[in-house]
């Protein structure tokens, strides 16, 4: 069984590779606009042509974070060249193509250096993206897990992961399948979710995508970004859960 945590997606409008002056954008979208989910609700103006795919995606990226990557990014074909129908060629390929051998101008809406020749020297990163349906103006929007989810049913996993961030940062360089030892037994097993090896180095995991952790030689460090995320977690708490959480 594999185990993700959620993360938190932002989906920012980066383009029109329509022709948006000719066929204006009827949500009055702008270049920069963003929707923003935290695990609980979106924030952010959703045209409703986009939301099937939108969602899709958002769950997606909501489980997977900085490791989901489109079923593109696989494929083979961003790193050869153009062709030309050739039906001389079929006894050699098998369909009849002519490659085409010289540099490509960039193609809106697909990685950068793809289809050009000589091929880039390392396989590309497809971004996760959607575009408007309407074809004639088809506003591009990047999507990418930025955060962690801090919100919904996943505020018990975040606030776990908050409290790892404390105990690294009290003892910098434990050794990561040490760090269940930083904890009391009823810290470990009287709170939700109960921790277990297997979930600590999933939280780590998360921590260590987004830099709040680094593992070097199998110990943990805190940075200055989850000294910093850290810091932000406490201002949000009350009196009573910082000395619940013994976060003074």
């Amino acid at each position: 069984m594999i185990i993700t945590l959620p993360f938190k997606v932002r989906a920012r409008l980066v383009a029109f590779l329509g022709d948006e002056e000719k066929y204006p954008c009827h949500f009055a979208y702008k270049l920069g606009d963003e929707i923003i989910w935290d695990g609980e609700k979106f924030t952010g103006r959703i045209c409703p042509y986009l939301l099937p795919e939108l969602s899709t995606k958002v769950v997606w990226l909501f489980a997977a974070g900085p490791r989901y990557k489109e079923v593109g990014y696989y494929l083979p074909f961003w790193y050869a060249s153009l062709s030309l129908k050739d039906p001389a060629q079929k006894k050699y390929d098998g369909i009849g193509f002519k490659p085409v051998l010289k540099p490509q101008e960039p193609y809106p809406g697909v990685p950068a250096g793809a289809f050009q020749w000589p091929p880039v020297s390392e396989r590309l990163f497809k971004d996760v993206t959607l575009v408007c349906p309407d074809i004639r103006t088809s506003a591009l929007f990047k999507l990418e897990a930025f955060d962690l989810a801090d919100k919904g049913d996943v505020t018990t996993y975040f606030r776990r992961q908050m409290l790892i961030l404390d105990r690294v940062l009290k003892k910098q360089g434990v050794e990561v399948d040490k760090i269940i030892d930083e904890f009391t037994d009823e810290e470990k097993y009287g709170i939700y979710p109960p921790l277990s090896q297997t979930l600590i180095k999933v939280l780590v995991e998360e921590l260590e995508l987004l830099n709040y952790l680094q593992i070097k030689d199998g110990k943990a460090y805190v940075t200055d970004k989850g000294k910093a995320k850290l810091e932000s977690f406490k201002e949000s708490l009350s009196e009573e859960e910082r000395q619940a959480l013994k976060l003074t």
